[in-house]
């Protein structure tokens, strides 16, 4: 065959992406379906290319016998001896085939399965080179848009970004270079469709791990990122290393790697803040660039918690029309109300978490309760010693002890019986327990056979009761001390 087939091959591997041996099979298979259409089949035909890939040649392969029933597959002895003059009966030639001697419909037929097989081999590699790329980042260059939806240029093919995956903060002009996320993959009737995104939380973090090498190493890793595309995303990260500021690094010395990241996502404001396994902690930082006083846990089960702050923190807590409040809920997955301490103040929660809001507004630090005598402020050693031998090493244990039953102990002296009363006397408050109101208990008793009238409707009630059983009043008894 002619020349420059190699050439040609090459072409096509560089053009298409279609590998040198699938091309040559792709060939291969076009000579055959010609072969097939002129001759009917197929069985004995044999293709080979040479060593350097530049000529091809198509051959029959034929019995030689003496009389020729299938010109196909048979060969006359006597046609075969002028081919060949060392041939015998039985032998095989292979004899060479000219493809121009193809009709032109044999030729066309062929043709039209090699481009469709050429089509269908590139489709099926370019899809498994980009289905092994999906959520990575790649860069292309505006060519066309239509309906909104704007058509990238990727060199060996086509990709889609569509409207809903565009920030509405972003305009595109014709050449201009866009880097987006390889959303998605999809073989189609008309070709391969590579879906780009600019709006997905993954496209922020592979911009992160292209600008900032410790996020890139996993020295530094991102917790979560959410995101409203063009007005705010926040992402909580940690370091795998003390030493390392996951917050520093991601900002960078003056801000550099962080104005290079807003300036990607076209002045879209980030908010990078560290991740804490305590969801008090997390929710104070995930509310930035607001302080936020303290949180109130209002229901663990429902992740329910309440964000106080200051009254001028209030807005910048809560973000335009609530963005950073919902981005913080959906950060640290709790749901979060913000209050000013006025607010909170007014509302109706629990006792128990009133009180914690006392404590933490408090200017005094409650001190933390000491259960064990070896805790106690300068108690020598060898008195520990000797109440643990003596299975004494509670403080409540101690206090509950005479001086007398003290100086008892063996290893206990005089001295060391004054030593422990000094130190429990400066470090342990003792409360005692109040005695109950017998008065209450001697009215009631007193009281419990008398019979009273509903001060509303005038039916017989008694002490025992809250509301009057025939028109519903709340009742309440009160103990009136006579004055001396």
């Amino acid at each position: 065959m002619a020349s420059g087939l190699a050439d040609a091959i090459r072409s096509i591997v560089q053009d298409r992406g279609i590998s040198e041996d699938l091309v040559k099979k792709t060939i291969e298979d076009f000579l055959l379906a010609a072969y097939k259409k002129k001759f009917g089949q197929c069985d004995n035909a044999v293709v080979r290319f040479d060593e350097e890939g530049d000529e091809v040649a198509l051959f029959a392969r034929k019995q030689i016998v003496e009389d020729v029933y299938d010109e196909v597959t048979e060969i006359a002895l006597e046609e075969a001896l002028e081919l060949n003059e060392e041939c015998e009966l039985g032998d095989e030639l292979l004899i060479e085939i000219n493809p121009q001697e193809f009709d032109r419909v044999a030729v066309q037929s062929a043709k039209q399965k090699a481009k469709q097989t050429l089509r269908d081999i590139q489709k099926d590699t370019l899809y498994s080179e980009f289905q092994e790329k999906v959520g990575e980042m790649i860069i292309g260059y505006y060519q066309r848009e239509r309906n909104g939806n704007i058509f990238v240029d990727l060199g060996r093919v086509e990709g889609i970004l569509p409207k809903r995956y565009q920030s509405p903060r972003e305009i595109y002009r014709p050449n201009d270079r866009i880097k987006a996320l390889i959303y998605e993959v999809n073989k189609t009737t008309s070709g391969l469709q590579i879906v780009l995104s600019r709006t997905h939380t993954d496209f922020v973090r592979r911009i992160f791990e292209l600008e900032v090498p410790e996020v890139y190493d996993k020295t530094v890793e991102i917790f979560k990122i959410v995101r409203e595309p063009g007005y705010r995303t926040k992402l909580a990260v940690y370091s795998n290393r003390e030493d390392v500021d996951p917050v520093g690094a991601c900002v960078g010395m003056k801000g550099v790697r962080i104005q290079a990241i807003v300036r990607e996502l076209e002045g879209e404001k980030i908010d990078i803040l560290k991740y804490d396994n305590n969801p008090r902690d997390f929710i104070k930082n995930a509310l930035s660039p607001a302080e936020v006083d303290t949180v109130v846990v209002l229901d663990e089960a429902k992740r329910q918690a309440l964000a106080v702050v200051e009254e001028n923190q209030l807005s910048l807590a809560i973000g335009k029309q609530g963005l950073n409040v919902r981005l913080a809920n959906r950060l640290v997955d709790w749901n979060i109300d913000v209050k000013t301490i006025a607010q909170f103040e007014e509302m109706d929660i629990a006792a128990e978490s009133k009180k914690a809001m006392e404590a933490l507004f408090s200017d005094v630090e409650e001190e933390e309760e000491i259960t064990s005598i070896a805790e106690l402020p300068d108690i020598p050693e060898h008195i520990v010693e000797t109440l643990k031998d003596n299975k004494i090493e509670l403080i409540e244990d101690l206090i509950n002890l005479s001086p007398e039953e003290m100086a008892e102990i063996e290893g206990l002296d005089s001295k060391d019986v004054e030593t422990i009363t000094a130190i429990i006397n400066d470090n342990v408050d003792i409360i005692e327990e109040e005695e109950e109101n017998d008065d209450t208990e001697d009215f009631f008793e007193s009281e419990e056979d008398e019979s009273y009238e509903c001060p509303e409707c005038g039916h017989p009630i008694s002490v025992d009761m809250t509301t009057c059983p025939n028109c519903g009043v709340g009742l309440s008894f009160e103990i009136s001390e006579e004055e001396e």
